[in-house]
């Protein structure tokens, strides 16, 4: 369990695709290969059977086409503020879609603001395609990669078991099929989990030019994450029973004000999933 919750927090989560370009390069396909076809000769050379005809491919080989978090930042009046960010910012703008813009801001903002880091198989996943990426893009990320030489002087993103990266699943995992999923776990706590959109779908969804979906399914991944960790936290003797009430009162305005912007409409509706999702958990219980 953390030991901690920092004045900053941001609950993250990232969508990617096998890269077309990674594709090509390291299978030495031809260039006049459309995107689709190199993806499935990528599943193809990573093991791809009837039964898994898209395998989990390795994170290098794969492009980051989203980022999103909830930040939470304690006030100085000790009041909560929270704020949706997703990368890109627009994503109909292809020089705000660039891979290396997304890396960039992300791996900035977290270098300029230092907050604690949430996520769900962060430490295995998340961090690591984020790491592997930047590098291959030759990105320079001076501030979030720096290590303090003492842990009293700063965050360390790279030191498992840091308060500087909080990793959900590591928590409560085990070895072998005892681990949860996202899905399972959210679900059975009466947070969302997989309503709408499912994380196999992202490929085709990248493939059809709808990147705008992605953006808008991967906040509402960033939403749960947040939840999630929320819920770790209320364990953890972090928030009272009351203060954990106000904490979630905290995400449904968010959800609400959000939600009521152009194209915020996913909010809403996940929103309504998480109510009838909570009364449903009450009844059966």
């Amino acid at each position: 369990m953390f030991r901690s919750v920092q004045p900053v927090v941001w609950a993250f989560d990232i969508e990617w695709v096998p890269d077309p370009s990674a594709g090509k390069l390291v299978y030495r396909l031809s260039d006049d290969l459309d995107d689709r076809s190199v993806l499935d000769h990528m599943w193809i050379m990573g093991g791809a059977s009837e039964e898994e005809p898209r395998p989990f491919l390795k994170l290098v080989l794969c492009r980051i086409v989203s980022i999103a978090a909830v930040e939470r930042r304690l006030r100085e009046d000790r009041s909560v503020g929270l704020t949706l960010v997703s990368l890109p910012r627009d994503p109909h703008d292809p020089e705000s879609a660039a891979e290396d813009q997304i890396i960039s801001r992300f791996l900035d903002g977290i270098g300029q603001k230092k907050p604690q880091i949430v996520g769900f198989n962060s430490q295995n996943a998340d961090l690591k395609i984020l790491v592997q990426r930047a590098i291959v893009k030759g990105i320079n990320a001076k501030d979030f990669a720096t290590r303090p030489e003492k842990p009293w002087q700063g965050p360390d993103y790279f030191s498992r078991g840091s308060e500087a990266n909080v990793d959900l699943m590591d928590i409560v995992s085990g070895w072998g099929r005892g681990a949860p999923s996202l899905h399972e776990l959210t679900t059975l706590s009466g947070i969302p989990g997989k309503f709408e959109i499912d994380g196999h779908q992202v490929a085709d969804l990248w493939l059809e030019g709808r990147l705008a979906d992605i953006v808008a399914y991967n906040e509402c991944d960033a939403v749960t994450t947040y939840l999630l960790w929320l819920r770790f936290a209320h364990f953890a003797g972090f928030f009272d029973e009351e203060e954990y009430e106000d904490e979630q009162d905290n995400v449904r305005r968010l959800l609400q004000e959000m939600g009521a912007r152009p194209n915020g409409d996913h909010l809403l509706r996940y929103m309504t999933e998480w109510d009838t999702l909570r009364a449903r958990v009450k009844t059966l219980r």
